[in-house]
């Protein structure tokens, strides 16, 4: 699957510049946030695949003009062609704010993300704002890492956690990629930046290894509702 992955700054050559070929082959588009509406729709636009989003702490406008056509998977698993991808988007709480959490409110919202991660089997992509504790993240508090994120990492072992909110801008040291010692790959999508992950990398759609969960998929395709995605 060949995934776009974008964050923080519109890219001027997807935007301003841009041709059909540069989202060619393209089968999904993820935000990290921190992104104009009206870009993310044009992406999805012309992108004719699904574009999945999280909310950057700068994203209080989406609240009266969400992008259309795209898919919020905050607190949420959404399966995408057997893809499990999981969104908790925000960043360190610095001022008053709807998407600003403390240490403790974040890791109230990986418990409850937890009891979905389990039904599903675990997850393949983990989709964020902020960085982990410790893996990209500035010492100042805005730009602080959540360290619930290090603990869902070990947990679940996600293939990827794809997060922005520290931009290329802020230091000539800045890193692309990231080793977790739970052996999933940190993606800093300041941006934009392709991720191409093979077929074998992540279940078929019904055969994650959940039975339950397997069961209402295989009855999804059954009853054609190739859409279903409750959690």
């Amino acid at each position: 699957m060949k995934i776009l992955v974008v964050a923080d700054e519109e890219s001027r050559s997807l935007w301003d510049y841009f041709s059909p070929d540069k989202l060619k082959g393209i089968d999904m588009i993820i935000s990290c946030g921190d992104l104009n509406a009206n870009y993310l729709q044009f992406l999805v636009t012309f992108g004719n695949c699904p574009l999945l989003y999280v909310r950057g702490n700068h994203d209080t406008r989406y609240e009266m003009n969400p992008p259309d056509g795209c898919i919020c998977i905050e607190d949420k698993i959404f399966n995408y062609k057997g893809m499990r991808i999981a969104g908790l988007g925000g960043s360190m709480k610095y001022k008053n704010s709807p998407n600003m959490f403390t240490e403790r409110e974040m890791r109230a919202r990986w418990r409850r993300l937890r009891r979905k991660i389990i039904f599903t089997g675990g997850i393949d992509l983990l989709v964020t704002h902020a960085p982990a504790k410790g893996y990209g993240d500035m010492e100042d508090l805005p730009h602080r890492g959540f360290d619930c994120f290090n603990d869902l990492l070990m947990k679940f072992k996600p293939l990827y956690m794809l997060h922005g909110h520290v931009h290329k801008t802020y230091s000539a040291s800045f890193i692309r990629e990231r080793s977790h010692p739970s052996g999933t790959l940190i993606v800093n999508a300041y941006e934009s930046c392709i991720l191409e992950i093979p077929d074998i990398a992540y279940p078929e759609y019904g055969k994650s290894g959940s039975y339950l969960y397997d069961m209402l998929c295989k009855l999804a395709i059954k009853l054609r509702i190739y859409d279903w995605n409750p959690l």
